[in-house]
């Protein structure tokens, strides 16, 4: 049997996040379908980000960025109003400026993700610099500052930001990976699907799609108890699940996400469509510096032990080998730096598979005997229909079917299933046909995103995502089907797309608080 699946998934996510901001979500597509090429994708989605400048107002958020709040007060808890509070990404050299209010309170939203550090100054009041703030996806981290009396040229430096105790701003249950965990947590294949079951409440579905519907080996997982299709999932904002399936369509290679945010209970409303869980993911921005990895992993079937009850003992007089050929590689390297620094930067990164995986089957197929009419040997007794009711009819002599009455049809049908290899059991009527085999499995994956700093009011990024993977996958009895050796057998080809645009405009001036 083939299988070749056609999934299309083609969603807009049109928004404004304080002025505005646009993305396209992920499609997969089957193998025999033209698409546009990722040049007319890109452009479509420019297309749309720029329509959207006009756009007026607020609109709902999406969860792309991170942000960094806080109050300044002085040394008695006072607030300290009209303080400028500075914000600098050491990676990328942006600096982004705010004024607290009358309260004391100031709040920088829409940050990538990363380290930051922050100064705050006043006239009267030695500055602060609170250095080492993590930001992360989704999330808001606060960063409170008392300022000491004294004059504004000395500066006084913390290493870190006071532990938040309580999280204010939302009441979301969420467990956040970073960059350093996603790369160097063993995880034998690198599915970072698989870390949604490093979060509490979550259980992985006892069944799993097939291999041929999804190759991007998106692992089912409930959470808390929910379908492991009421999970969210967004990629740089956009929405990345399969709504057919319902797993997610662009499986991330952990060498291009930059963070990742699971979150199990009360997220925000803004992802409606969700009733289990969200997994958020946000891919990496190059900086003002050049970064790389580069990274192999293989395995063989040189360190794997014999089956015994589906594997014989002797070589397979075709390989020469006692286990079927089982090989996979798993290699790919990644890039991200300046392209005008403290301006644009770019990142991307690329990942391969090579798998060749093996696997056995002990099956049972009609004897040489069978196929020519006699059963004798199975131990049932065969009757002849044609010879009254069923509590009248007359056994066939010796449980033996005359030449004429084999039906062509099914003769034609058994010819094409393989005669017994192996003594079987039950008089070698069960367990009588051994056969090894290999699936071989190609995926080639890349990333590329660029990110922009136009001024200090605008920023823009874009990203494009794409994943093509090609199964193989034998069945026992050649020709006549039967079972596989790894997963559903057949052949699949697919292509998964995704693409994003969006950009940040800050319409007020900083410190007005319309």
């Amino acid at each position: 049997m083939s299988r070749t699946p056609f999934q299309r998934q083609s969603k807009t996510n049109v928004g404004s996040r304080v002025r505005g901001m646009g993305s396209m979500g992920p499609f997969s597509e089957g193998a025999g379908k033209k698409r546009g090429s990722p040049f007319r994708l890109l452009g479509i989605a420019a297309l749309v980000a720029v329509a959207i400048i006009g756009l007026a107002g607020n609109a709902g958020a999406q969860a792309v960025y991170g942000s960094i709040a806080g109050v300044v007060t002085d040394t008695s808890g006072a607030a300290v109003p009209g303080a400028t509070v500075t914000i600098t990404s050491p990676q990328r050299k942006t600096v982004d400026t705010v004024t607290a209010n009358a309260s004391g309170f100031y709040e920088k939203a829409r940050l990538l993700p990363g380290h930051y550090e922050v100064k705050a100054e006043l006239t009267g009041f030695k500055s602060k610099v609170v250095s080492a703030v993590t930001v992360n996806v989704d999330t808001q981290t606060k960063v409170d500052v008392r300022l000491d009396l004294g004059d504004i040229s000395e500066t006084v430096t913390v290493n870190a930001a006071e532990g938040q105790l309580l999280k204010t701003d939302r009441a979301d249950v969420a467990t956040v990976f970073e960059s350093k965990q996603l790369t160097e947590l063993p995880v034998l294949d690198r599915n970072f699907t698989k870390f949604l079951l490093l979060t509490p409440g979550t259980q992985q579905q006892t069944w799993q799609h097939a291999a041929s519907e999804n190759p991007q080996g998106s692992t089912q997982t409930m959470v808390n108890g929910q379908t492991f299709s009421g999970t969210g999932w967004q990629l740089d904002g956009t929405d990345n699940r399969d709504v057919i399936l319902g797993i997610v369509v662009v499986n991330s290679t952990l060498e291009s996400i930059g963070e990742s945010k699971i979150t199990s209970q009360n997220y925000d409303a803004e992802f409606g469509q969700a009733v289990a869980g969200v997994v958020s993911v946000q891919t990496k921005s190059g900086t003002n510096s050049f970064h790389g990895s580069a990274f192999e992993f293989a395995q063989r079937d040189r360190f794997q032990a014999r089956n015994p009850f589906s594997q014989p003992d002797k070589p397979n007089p075709l390989t020469g080998k006692v286990l079927p050929e089982t090989k996979k590689d798993q290699f790919g390297a990644s890039l991200g730096g300046p392209i005008q620094k403290n301006k644009w930067f770019a990142f991307a990164d690329y990942q391969g598979s090579r798998d060749t995986v093996g696997g056995s089957r002990l099956l049972t197929v009609p004897t040489a005997a069978a196929r020519a009419g006699d059963l004798s040997a199975y131990g049932i007794n065969i009757y002849d229909p044609l010879t009254g009711i069923p509590a009248n009819r007359q056994q066939f002599p010796g449980n033996v079917i005359p030449a004429n009455r084999l039906s062509p049809q099914a003769q034609a049908i058994l010819k094409l299933l393989p005669l017994p290899n192996a003594a079987g059991t039950d008089n070698g009527t069960r367990n009588n046909y051994n056969k090894q085999g290999s699936e071989a499995f190609d995926a080639d994956q890349f990333n590329t995103r660029v990110d922009g700093r136009l001024s200090d009011r605008l920023n823009v990024f874009g990203r494009y995502s794409f994943a093509k993977y090609s199964l193989s996958g034998p069945t026992a009895f050649g020709q006549g089907g039967g079972a596989e050796f790894v997963s559903l057998g057949g052949n699949s080809k697919v292509k998964n797309h995704s693409v994003a645009t969006g950009f940040d405009y800050t319409r007020y001036p900083q410190g007005d608080e319309r």
